[in-house]
């Protein structure tokens, strides 16, 4: 969580907006009208969170897929028992190649997002002070045909039963916290589409230089939580 402030402190981002952003998206789903129908009352995203635990931490081998990711990494002979996860509109490379978990997300991955949700592929999504207007017209657009399952994640030191701030700062680093949240060893993940480098295909509309400053943010985390993480890139 200090990470979390130092972003705040590089970018110049109010800490305040995201406060008022994670207690909007939990009010907006805890009271949304469709909320029992959509499975987004706190009950019904504490049962989706339970289910992505057992089938995560039951996994022998996770894959974390990153933006930076080409359709022809994700072509390997993945071993039995191999699950993956993917951050954002990394998403968009996995559909009909391997099967994914869940989606990670700060909700700026379309159209490759959308596509998740037609599969009903649950989403880990995350509050912060600029994506209000995002998430609110990702909800109007979901609850309209049906819902998806949904957990609530964000960057506040407020703690809430129904809303996690499992650490990291973009999507990519965020998977890979919220699985050691979840309690899977670090030794049982591996990376493909982590790139440091070079802003990758599978990234939502963005400011190149912008988008490197927060991979070199990503790289510091992942760096934190598993300092043999590049090791493991696939």
């Amino acid at each position: 969580m200090a990470l979390q402030h130092e972003v705040r402190a590089h970018f110049g981002w109010g800490y305040e907006a995201d406060q008022r952003s994670a207690a909007m998206l939990r009010e907006a789903c805890n009271r949304h009208p469709k909320a029992e129908a959509c499975g987004w009352t706190a009950e019904a995203r504490e049962s989706t969170l339970s289910l992505l635990h057992e089938t995560l931490t039951g996994a022998q081998h996770i894959v974390l897929v990153g933006a930076g990711v080409r359709e022809d990494d994700l072509e390997q002979a993945w071993g039995e028992g191999t699950v993956f996860v993917a951050a954002d509109g990394a998403v968009g490379a996995c559909l009909d190649r391997v099967e994914v978990v869940c989606v990670v997300s700060d909700l700026d991955g379309e159209p490759h997002l959308s596509k998740a949700v037609e599969r009903n592929i649950p989403l880990v999504i995350h509050a912060h002070g600029d994506n209000i207007d995002t998430w609110k017209a990702c909800l109007t657009q979901w609850a309209s045909s049906g819902g998806i399952p949904l957990v609530l994640t964000h960057q506040c030191d407020d703690v809430y039963e129904d809303a996690y701030n499992v650490g990291g700062f973009t999507d990519g680093d965020r998977a890979a916290c919220f699985l050691l949240a979840l309690g899977v060893p670090v030794e049982r993940l591996s990376f493909v589409g982590y790139s440091t480098d070079r802003v990758g295909p599978w990234s939502g509309a963005t400011d190149p230089e912008r988008k490197l400053a927060k991979l070199a943010w990503m790289a510091r985390v992942l760096d934190l939580i598993d300092p043999n993480w590049v090791q493991r890139r696939r």
